[in-house]
């Protein structure tokens, strides 16, 4: 048997490859679906069930495109909801045989009501290993509180109450040597206190996991939606897709595929209502860049971003980047559901800069800068635009929290009139917020190059005692 855990680092997201006896299964496998093809093929195997734990709603799963390329069939846990595809509604404790092996369906609401966790049973009969979904995490489990987006009479307390019981009554009477294999790891907004690792012995997880400690269903409810915070605008509009079906994933990068000159690429702007999304590095973008463009680094957690400030995945986006990077933007932006890119600068920056267009700058001022103008000047704005969290946890004295995840409402704690000196924690959010706002026509942000990272280590500012945050949302 083969099994392989296939994460991506910028989505926090597990994918798993399991083979037995020239049979393969892809567990909520990624848009991209053609390393998963390859891999099959190499190894002699055919690809026969494409698993999904439940409707994501942090990326778009590839279930659709992977089924129709290698005829494997798509299996879902018990669910009533009709879907744009061809797929196995699996009853609870379902079988299903992969070679010499087997997949149980253990049905588990709670994260979703559709929520099922697959238990694997090796060749000699052994429950092996659990595929958690977003159920069970390593250090967490997943929030209750994202179905009822799409169906509004599943409150968060009705769903956290099932996930208890899926928890106690499914989960936790299994062997402690099964290994838990969750679908995210930290970084996720799927969850608020998961662990940076990635997989873990059951056992271990009874023991460190807050969510699996005795308790009522009472106090459980109570934890696991404290601290919960409003989740990005992009996740329903990714469970639907996940639902109801989506373009290929060839038709999504052969239509974002279309290199564009400096004169049609300033035509298309002006023409359509497409944002301009420059993917540079935060440092160079504020040195020179397409007026009006929004900058979110392409090396960060980019897909998650994206989704958070862009509200509507039917966004037409047009793209600067890096030359030689432009089909990794276009498919990390389908990730998560992101399928109208219409083109991209050709030649990068450089060409329009070279073309003699219109160029546009952000100042960016290091810690040290920031302290000699506030020995000049007096008191300063100072903005941080980190998540209300880990301003709590510790910042600069007097400084505003203005959330970045919340930029439509951060905004409006910022005057048009005034300065103010804009931070997060290392850089890559804050030219993020400044950029988008100067497209909005806030002239006067100055970004702080490194973030809170370098306020703190200058030793030039005060900046509150650390309180350990009780919530990583």
């Amino acid at each position: 048997m083969i099994l392989e855990q296939i994460y991506t680092g910028c989505l926090a997201q597990g994918a798993y490859y399991i083979e037995s006896n020239g049979e393969a299964a892809i567990i909520d496998p990624l848009r991209e679906v053609q390393p998963y093809l390859d891999k099959a093929e190499a190894n002699g195997a055919k690809i026969k069930y494409v698993f999904e734990t439940h409707f994501h709603a942090d990326f778009v799963s590839g279930h659709k495109d992977l089924a129709a390329k290698s005829g494997a069939s798509i299996v879902f846990g018990p669910t009533g909801m009709q879907m744009g595809f061809d797929a196995i509604i699996a009853e609870d404790n379902q079988i299903f045989e992969l070679g010499d092996i087997k997949i149980k369906v253990m049905h588990t609401p709670g994260h979703t009501m559709e929520s099922s966790c697959f238990l694997l049973i090796n060749e000699e009969g052994k429950e092996e290993a659990i595929f958690t979904g977003d159920t069970l995490f390593i250090g967490d489990v997943g929030r209750p509180d994202l179905a009822q987006k799409v169906i509004a009479d599943l409150t968060q307390d009705k769903l956290a109450a099932h996930l208890y019981d899926s928890l106690r009554n499914k989960i936790m009477p299994l062997a402690d040597d099964i290994i838990v294999y969750p679908a995210h790891g930290a970084g996720s907004a799927c969850g608020k206190k998961m662990s940076k690792e990635t997989s873990d012995t059951l056992g271990n997880q009874k023991k460190t996991n807050y969510a699996l400690q005795e308790m009522t269903k009472e106090e459980f409810i109570k934890e696991v939606i404290t601290g919960l915070t409003p989740p990005p605008a992009y996740f329903p509009q990714n469970v639907m897709m996940n639902i109801q079906g989506y373009d290929s994933i060839d038709e999504v990068l052969n239509r974002g595929f279309n290199p564009l000159s400096p004169a049609a690429f300033e035509a298309a702007a002006n023409e359509t209502g497409a944002i301009v999304l420059d993917t540079r590095d935060a440092q160079v973008f504020a040195k020179g860049f397409v007026p009006n463009s929004v900058n979110i680094g392409i090396d960060g957690s980019f897909a998650v971003w994206v989704g958070t400030l862009v509200p509507d995945v039917k966004q037409e986006i047009l793209i600067v980047a890096d030359e030689g990077r432009e089909e990794e933007i276009i498919t990390r932006l389908a990730r998560v559901g992101y399928d109208y890119c219409i083109g991209y600068l050709k030649g990068g920056f450089e060409s329009w800069k070279a073309d003699g267009r219109e160029v546009d700058t952000i100042v960016s001022v290091s810690a040290e800068e920031l302290s000699n103008i506030i020995d000049k000047e007096g008191a300063v704005n100072i903005l941080d635009v980190r998540k209300a969290s880990e301003h709590t946890s510790e910042h600069v004295l007097d400084s505003i929290n203005a959330p970045l995840d919340y930029i439509n409402d951060s905004m409006t704690k910022v005057d048009k009139n005034k300065t103010y000196y804009v931070h997060c924690a290392g850089g890559y959010r804050s030219m993020a917020f400044v950029s988008t706002l100067r497209a909005r026509g806030y002239d006067n942000l100055i970004d702080i190059k490194g973030g809170f990272d370098s306020i703190k280590d200058s030793a030039l500012f005060n900046v509150s005692e650390y309180v350990c945050p009780s919530t990583l949302l």
